[in-house]
């Protein structure tokens, strides 16, 4: 019986990039849950113990969703961008635009697998930082959702990055240059109702804004842009991605030379 859709393809893509990934667990999973677990020794431990509670949360459980955003963000840009880049660099992407895998499959088979990795770090991450600091999920459902969503959406826009890139250093420059600035800035460690009312506008065409603001939600039932807000934007910007990369492979724009 012939399938809609090529399983056995995503499948091999899927599988092939999450043992790439196994293979470097220390750098994939060790590096970033050290990182993080420092960021909660020093600001959860050491500064946020002399902070007063946030919206009737302590400082220390008020930046959890925020840390796990800058991991989740950053994880789901690098492992997608590298997933294709490489093929690109070893030039067998020749083999996978003339295997018999549409675009929406080889799409879903790194995606898939960038995504998977993402939300494994950040469930792991969570652990890790109920280790440090208590805290509750008011809405467990859709703290999941976001994870997921939000790694599903970086995913696809590292995925456009890594066809982007043409060369190792391009792939570093928008998850250390802007992604990075822009979730420190997106109110992973404060409200942005503490900021200047001038500068809580300026604020809000943060994107990362959004993301953040609703993720925290979903773990406190509070937030500083409206949830539905924050669940249209994330939207939004996925579809925005699968626009760019249709356009690339009908195009072959940066993959047929």
């Amino acid at each position: 019986m012939n399938l809609p859709i090529n399983l056995y393809g995503i499948r091999a893509i899927y599988v092939f990039e999450l043992s790439r990934w196994f293979r470097t667990l220390g750098q994939s999973i060790l590096a970033p849950v050290i990182s993080t677990a420092l960021y909660f020794v020093v600001f959860g431990s050491a500064i946020g113990s002399h902070m007063a509670p946030i919206g009737g949360v302590s400082y220390g459980a008020f930046i959890v969703p925020g840390l796990m955003m800058l991991s989740v963000l950053t994880e789901s840009l690098s492992n997608a961008s590298f997933g294709i880049y490489m093929p690109k660099w070893a030039g067998t992407i020749y083999e996978l635009l003339s295997a018999p895998v549409s675009w929406i499959e080889a799409v879903i088979g790194y995606v898939g697998a960038a995504a998977t990795k993402s939300v494994l770090l950040g469930l792991i991450i969570l652990v890790t930082a109920r280790l440090f600091v208590p805290f509750n999920i008011a809405h467990p459902v859709w703290m999941a959702a976001f994870l997921i969503l939000t790694s599903l959406t970086f995913s696809l826009f590292g995925f456009i990055i890594g066809v982007w890139a043409d060369g190792f250093e391009k792939l570093q420059i928008v998850p250390t240059l802007i992604i990075t600035p822009l979730t420190f800035l997106g109110g992973s460690f404060y409200s942005i109702s503490m900021l200047p009312p001038i500068w809580q506008k300026i604020t809000l065409f943060n994107p990362v804004v959004y993301l953040v603001s609703g993720f925290r939600w979903a773990f406190y039932g509070t937030s500083d842009v409206a949830v539905g807000l924050s669940l249209a934007a994330t939207l939004g910007f996925m579809l925005l991605c699968l626009g760019v990369i249709f356009w690339i492979f009908r195009t072959g724009y940066r993959l047929k030379n």
